[in-house]
């Protein structure tokens, strides 16, 4: 797959330098007499921590969830020792990522950055900082220069795991809904197992904790890589109500159930139906790959001491694949039931089409997924790199991040997934679209497992009614900082 395109790919050179112009003009403002001799004194500073007064203030504000909380600091602002960074950032980290390394890192960025721009995600929540640390920022941004230079150039940076980053994301969405504008773009830090978003984005697959170099480096890229737009896909889960399920924390429960009339459910719907909604950045699949990944999450959190880190969890991950029958199916199974074309059938709309259209589900097929970015199961290509005269035979378009569509394909059984990962062969195309139906009928069924950019979860299936998933693309597209290295000026 292509990858991520971004903004101003033309006269970069000119834009940085007006931008480092505007930005030295607007520090000077802010309280400074000569700006080149503050940094001449900092060479190495990468200048990224905001005056105290801004970063107390904000801080107030989130704690006490009040943006009038740290409004006594705006009457003590304007000291000249107070440093104005010219590149602002916050960061999100999950301590628990990295292989436990997360702590460390953690320390690392407060003393190289500041205490009260480094947030520990369970002590504070993306959507506490949107709120109320944005929203202090915004509320003075008319009468304080400061607050109006920070809110315009803030970057958050988020060192974790996929989960991780698609969960600040879906808090800095809320910003497009409510026309605030700009949103700050999202560097990354890959702490997780798989990284594909990182991978996506030019930030590698694992990132050295240890070494106080690569974090500078990493947090110089996170201010200087150019913004890049990526795709979010909407999801809806209908059930019978009554079902009991145990849902990831992708998917919160809505009162709406926001489904397609115009598309006729095929089989029957109850009275009362259970609805969830959610967003996904990856990949959403059905099928073996989802039951291996929820077996892999329920060991990993009866056993937590397995988790070592990103190696270790893969190990643990291939050998529940094998535990799982998806390389031998046991003997004792009904081979009429190995193919998800028994519980699921599809229907899908193309780009720049408002028709639904039913897709055949091929009968070998055990796991079928819906791809966004060109990284699936840590950096792998299943969709594969494919030739002009393909992509014309079966209808393709060349993928890309933000096209608006996504690329739906199939894992037969474990051997031909192993050939898929290592990129030997690719995965059985079935269709791009840009929206999906998923209808799920029961039969023999009891259960079917799904999930959402690696949160997995297991669905509960009935003989009488069926249960339905839909995906639509996100109106707006969020944003993020591409950390190639060739992005770096």
């Amino acid at each position: 797959m292509a990858k991520p395109s971004s903004e101003g790919d033309s006269s970069t050179a000119s834009r940085t330098g007006s931008r480092s112009t505007m930005r030295e003009s607007s520090l000077k403002g802010c309280g400074f007499s000569s700006f080149t001799g503050f940094r001449a004194e900092k060479e190495d500073d990468l200048r990224l921590a905001m005056p105290l007064y801004l970063r107390l203030a904000m801080l107030d504000c989130i704690k006490k969830k009040d943006v009038d909380a740290g409004d006594q600091h705006f009457q003590t602002s304007g000291s000249e020792d107070d440093p104005r960074g010219e590149n602002p950032v916050v960061v999100f980290i999950n301590p628990k990522s990295g292989g436990r390394n997360g702590s460390v890192l953690q320390d690392r960025l407060q003393h190289m950055i500041s205490q009260e721009q480094v947030f520990d995600l369970h002590n504070v929540k993306p959507d506490e900082f949107v709120r109320y640390g944005l929203g202090c920022l915004e509320k003075w941004a008319e009468k304080d220069n400061c607050a109006k230079e920070t809110r315009k150039n803030i970057r958050v940076v988020v060192a974790g795991g996929d989960g991780t980053v698609g969960w600040v994301l879906g808090c800095l969405g809320v910003l497009h809904e409510k026309d605030q504008f700009p949103v700050p773009p999202v560097a990354i830090i890959p702490l997780g197992t798989g990284n594909d978003l990182a991978r996506s984005f030019g930030w590698g697959g694992s990132f050295p904790s240890a070494r106080q170099s690569a974090i500078k480096r990493a947090l110089q890229r996170a201010t200087n890589g150019r913004i890049c737009h990526l795709d979010s896909w909407h999801v809806v889960v209908q059930m019978p109500g009554g079902e009991v399920v145990d849902p990831p924390h992708s998917l919160k429960t809505t009162e709406v159930c926001d489904v397609d009339q115009n598309l006729k459910i095929e089989g029957h719907v109850p009275d009362k139906v259970n609805c969830y909604e959610g967003v996904f950045y990856n990949y959403f699949s059905i099928g073996m790959d989802a039951q291996v990944a929820y077996g892999f999450h329920h060991l990993r959190n009866e056993k937590p001491y397995l988790a070592q880190g990103p190696i270790s969890n893969k190990i643990i991950y291939s050998g529940y694949s094998c535990s799982q029958g998806w390389f031998l199916t046991p003997c004792m199974s009904d081979p009429s039931l190995r193919g998800l074309n028994n519980i699921l059938s599809i229907h899908i709309k193309r780009k720049n089409s408002s028709k639904w259209e039913p897709i055949e589900i091929p009968r070998s097929v055990r796991a079928i997924v819906a791809l966004n970015l060109h990284s699936y199961g840590s950096g792998r290509n299943p969709w594969g790199n494919l030739k002009p005269d393909y992509l014309q035979k079966r209808g393709f378009v060349e993928a890309h991040v933000d096209d608006g569509i996504l690329e739906i394909f199939g894992l037969k059984q474990g051997w031909h997934a192993s050939f898929v990962m290592v990129e030997l062969i690719s995965a059985k195309h079935i269709a791009q679209a840009s929206s999906i139906r998923l209808e799920l009928s029961g039969g023999d069924w009891r259960d079917a497992f799904l999930q959402m950019d690696g949160e997995p979860w297991k669905q509960p299936m009935s003989k009488e009614y069926s249960t339905i998933v839909e995906i639509k693309r996100v109106p707006f597209p969020s944003v993020m900082v591409n950390g190639s290295h060739r992005n770096s000026p």
